[in-house]
């Protein structure tokens, strides 16, 4: 028995614009697809919910994606399981007329050593307030907290590329939080490290975005037998779960002749990162590949039942979405496909 699963958000734009996003685009796989298979849909919610959901943790006051995540360091002087642990991720501010906008490492790029430089600061500064800033990895920072703050916070995934206004974190800790980012961003704003970047022509570090923060699960367990995924959260989750995890291959044709038994979750996000910038070129694009890679193959493997099911997944700002297949729902000859633009409905 092979079950695949195939998790690509933002599988669906939904905006005023769909009609031009979709013109012209043929995905006559994707039509079939859509057309054969038993659709499901759920409430909106965040893809580190539904990564975290699908390995059965339960939301603390936020999804604990920072300890998780850590697990993925190998730092042996780290131990993810003690203490409370946020993302602390350094981010760019841009201040238009009455809204800040907020860019991820998507949009910039940060060196080694300006994280050192620049986490140095931080902990120099915070050292009286007992907050310890890890740059383990250039773009992706933690924060070791002594203790649990009440503090609800939106995942990066969630705020990049968007007005940040009403996204900020709440609680009865949000006031000294908010402190804690304008302090930080005061320390930033005229440091000769962005002032060398600025004469670069490369975006400022100006800020600290906070999410993900939590104590490590006692208990991560999944039915999938294997994660094939480029994403550092869905490797924490397999490391943490002692789940098989591999990168995932470029096309569903070589993840084929592996001829693995049981559970695959496959995760194809590069269509998630191109909406959060509103790069409707760049997401027509992965839109084309994940035709032609994946979908093509998955419905040939399916009818030749080299694939017992197939569910597709998409989650977006509206909905979250289940598409699933097996080769009885490919015979209903009597459901016709439709264009792509029949189904732009949140």
């Amino acid at each position: 028995m092979v079950t695949f699963h195939l998790f690509a958000p933002s599988l669906f734009w939904y905006n005023k614009l769909s009609h031009e996003i979709y013109q012209d685009l043929t995905l006559p796989t994707l039509e079939i697809l859509l057309a054969k298979a038993t659709h499901t849909k759920k409430p909106a919610q965040e893809i580190e919910a539904w990564l975290c959901q699908a390995f059965g943790i339960t939301k603390q006051q936020n999804w604990p994606v920072a300890p998780i995540m850590l697990e993925t360091t190998k730092n042996s002087n780290i131990c993810a399981y003690e203490d409370y642990w946020l993302r602390a991720d350094p981010v760019h501010f841009r201040v238009e007329q009455n809204h800040i906008l907020l860019a991820d490492s998507q949009a910039f790029q940060i060196t080694t050593e300006e994280s050192r430089l620049f986490s140095d600061i931080l902990n120099q500064h915070f050292a009286k307030d007992m907050l310890t800033f890890l740059p383990l990895d250039s773009d992706c920072w933690y924060l070791r907290v002594a203790q649990a703050p009440d503090l609800q916070m939106h995942s990066l995934g969630e705020v990049a590329g968007r007005n940040i206004n009403n996204l900020l974190p709440f609680g009865k800790d949000s006031t000294a939080w908010h402190n804690i980012s304008n302090e930080i961003q005061m320390l930033l704003h005229e440091h000769p490290i962005n002032e060398a970047r600025q004469l670069r022509n490369e975006l400022a570090i100006n800020g600290i975005w906070f999410w993900g923060g939590g104590i490590m699960p006692k208990d991560i367990h999944t039915t999938y037998t294997q994660i094939w995924s480029n994403d550092t959260l869905a490797y924490g989750l397999a490391l943490s779960s002692k789940t098989k995890h591999t990168e995932r291959p470029l096309n569903a044709e070589i993840w084929q002749k592996k001829r693995i038994p049981g559970s695959h979750l496959v995760i194809f996000d590069e269509l998630r990162k191109k909406t959060q910038y509103n790069d409707i070129f760049g997401w027509r694009e992965n839109f084309n590949k994940l035709e032609q890679d994946w979908l093509k193959p998955l419905y040939i493997a399916l009818k030749e039942g080299q694939i017992d099911k197939l569910i597709i997944t998409d989650i977006n700002e509206h909905t979250t979405k289940d598409l699933t297949l097996t080769r009885t729902h490919l015979k209903k000859f009597w459901h016709r496909t439709k264009p792509l633009l029949n189904y732009i409905k949140p």
